[in-house]
């Protein structure tokens, strides 16, 4: 047997090798905030009425620069001086800003003083002349304000009332903006104060981010701009808290000591939906060995997405139907037709006449100008389906972000199921971003249901990175030699990516949705590198049949559904939110527990409310057996334990504990 690459801690952690910036908590009079590459995030206020907890006021404060397609220029720093002290404090950055044409670079002052003000600044002059389409301050709101109100003043000294949405606004709730006041309690006013442009705010939710964004420069102007060589940029943000007694009383003290608590509900939030892979991109069929590992995660379906304008999409439909039927699981069916439905009919025949065994989940339609269903597109599909006498679920919606959608004026009376995707990165990258990100995935659920009428919401592909960018206006630059493509994300193969997806289940099943769709089955998109014409790349450290971590979360849910019980799924609160994720499944008398350690620390977790006879801990973490990667049965442990109330767990750094047990009799 041949060895595999030596994966190291933080590699299995966070799916990188480079190392990572350190946070550190920071206070200002009232305010406790914490610093994380260059950002202010978390800003919690200490109210004056000691009866109150501390609340979080705003998510974030950051610079972006953004090129012509939207995509995010990451910072690099060449002076990062923290002059921290117990009541207030000063930060000074020197950033530069570089990837292939741009060059822009910028100096800040961050300072935190002890009567509770919170100035950031930036000045900044491009090195070169290229295009962008923002640069400057954004500043994130948490989406728990949904539904309070605030005050917006604008450039000509006029002010409105508003309130957070809390439906997710399909388009900015406000604009022209120089200043924001919200009253965060009784007698606690917090006012945001913004120089250098104007601002405007929209409802990130719609790409499930957990926060509204205020961001400099209103997208009715003309984008992408160029940004002349030597061209300034200077802005200002300001942050004043008026509260009686604020300043008197400091926040509360944040203990280094890690600890966390799962508590499980007894009353069944709903049944688990039918959930589901894609086929590979890389177009390599599945090997006997790939088939054999993928049928242990008993899918209900494999999607295909089959672009009817070339002429290779009927091969690729036989050969996703093979792999299906190899899996025992349906058909799921993205069709991207012509702008007028051309292909449809012949889709509709070759599934008649050429495929009339075939198991049909849902057929999900588009055109191929856009994301979004059209009328023209749905109605020749219904008419065509209908003449083939195909008796299938048939829909559309949006082939990316909710927002899309949430805009489109959608003919849902047309559409037996409506689906889009999810990923967690259009506007943010790290790890703790993309933890926020999964409390606002079942908020689009929400929001889906109710925009389609209760029809049933197919949510998919869920991915870690964008499969598509319909925001660009340009063609997705090559990567650079020893990169990995903008589709890639190395977290696919690390433990971060398996606590993210069982919490990604968790929420989009207890929201409502009615099928989930997840990654690819095999390559640098799927559960498990390809046994079959794999290359290694050092930017992915794998090697041929490596079952990533995300595998085993499939797998554990396999031995469950392979009970023939409906699986439910219980509810699961967890604290600190932010810190640990889980995902709680009974089926009959069988229940799977799995918990997820979504921190750099280790964390000492409690679960409570759902005592088990005979748990068996298996765990996922950095100091696993290689036949973890090798063997779906070559997990760390069984650490066994007879009837307990609670369960305590000691999670290494972005473990996964996997938990089956059968149900204690209650009473």
């Amino acid at each position: 047997m041949s060895s595999s690459p030596a994966l190291s801690p933080r590699v299995l952690r966070y799916g990188t090798d480079a190392p990572l910036p350190e946070a550190r908590v920071l206070r200002a009079g009232p305010w406790r905030v914490t610093l994380e590459n260059g950002a202010l995030r978390y800003l919690t206020l200490a109210l004056p009425a000691g009866d109150v907890d501390d609340v979080e006021v705003v998510r974030g404060i950051y610079v972006a620069v953004r090129d012509h397609n939207w995509a995010t220029i990451a910072p690099r720093f060449t002076r990062y001086d923290v002059d921290e002290r117990s009541d207030s404090f000063t930060v000074r950055l020197t950033v530069e800003h570089t990837e292939r044409e741009i060059d822009f670079t910028w100096e800040s002052t961050i300072e935190g003083t002890a009567d509770g003000r919170l100035v950031y600044e930036m000045d900044g002059h491009a090195r070169s002349t290229f295009r962008r389409n923002r640069i400057g301050f954004c500043v994130l709101h948490p989406m728990e304000a949904a539904g309070t109100r605030l005050e917006v003043e604008h450039p000509d000294g006029r002010s409105d009332s508003g309130v957070f949405p809390e439906a997710i606004s399909p388009h900015q709730p406000f604009f022209d903006i120089v200043a924001m006041r919200q009253q965060v309690a009784p007698n606690a006013e917090v006012e945001v104060r913004f120089e250098g442009d104007v601002f405007e705010m929209e409802d990130q939710r719609n790409w499930t981010d957990a926060s509204f964004k205020t961001y400099c420069t209103p997208l009715a102007l003309p984008y992408p701009v160029e940004v002349k060589a030597e061209e300034r940029v200077r802005q200002r943000v300001e942050i004043v808290v008026r509260a009686a007694g604020a300043g008197n009383k400091p926040p509360r003290h944040v203990s280094k000591a890690t600890s966390a608590t799962v508590a499980v509900g007894d009353q069944p939030m709903g049944v688990l939906p039918p959930i589901g892979l894609q086929v590979a991109s890389h177009g390599q069929p599945l090997s006997t060995r790939d088939i054999d590992a993928l049928r242990r995660l008993r899918l209900a379906h494999l999607r295909v997405n089959l672009d009817l304008t070339r002429p290779d999409w009927e091969t690729r439909l036989h050969q996703a139907s093979a792999e299906a039927h190899a899996l025992g699981a349906a058909l799921e069916i993205e069709a991207v037709c012509g702008d007028t439905g051309a292909g449809i009919d012949a889709l509709a025949a070759t599934l008649a006449s050429k495929l009339p065994g075939a198991r049909l989940a849902r057929v999900l339609v588009f055109p191929r100008t856009g994301v979004v269903t059209t009328e023209p597109v749905m109605r020749r599909a219904r008419e065509a389906f209908r003449a083939a006498r195909l008796d299938v679920p048939l829909g559309g919606g949006t082939r990316a972000d909710f927002v899309n959608a949430n805009r489109a004026q959608l003919l849902v009376e047309q559409m037996d199921v409506f689906g889009y995707a999810i990923n967690p990165q259009v506007h943010a990258f790290d790890n703790a971003s993309l933890v926020e990100t999964l409390a606002a995935q079942a908020v689009t659920v929400d929001n889906a249901r109710r925009l389609v009428g209760g029809r049933p919401v197919a949510v998919g592909p869920v991915t870690l990175r964008q499969r598509l960018n319909p925001a660009a206006s340009g063609p997705e630059p090559e990567p650079a030699p020893g990169q990995l493509p903008d589709r890639v994300d190395v977290r696919q193969m690390s433990l971060f990516g398996a606590g993210w997806t069982l919490g990604s289940i968790r929420r989009l099943a207890s929201a409502g949705a009615a099928s989930l769709t997840y990654f690819e089955t095999t390559g640098w998109l799927g559960v498990m590198e390809r046994t079959e014409g794999f290359a290694e790349h050092p930017a992915f450290p794998s090697f041929a049949g490596m079952l990533f971590p995300v595998y085993h979360v499939f797998a554990a849910i396999g031995v469950l559904l392979a009970t023939g019980v409906p699986v439910e799924v219980l509810p699961v609160t967890t604290t600190p939110a932010l810190a640990v994720e889980a995902l709680v499944l009974r089926a009959g008398n069988q229940v799977l527990v799995m918990v997820a350690n979504l921190t750099g620390a280790n964390q000492q977790v409690k679960v409570t409310g759902c005592p088990l006879m005979g748990p068996e801990v298996r765990l996922m973490d950095e100091v696993a057996d290689e036949l973890m990667f090798r063997d779906h049965r070559g997990l760390r442990g069984p650490i066994a334990m007879g009837p307990v109330p609670e369960l305590q767990l000691d999670l290494r750094p972005y473990a996964v504990a996997i938990i089956p047990g059968r149900a204690h009799p209650r009473g």
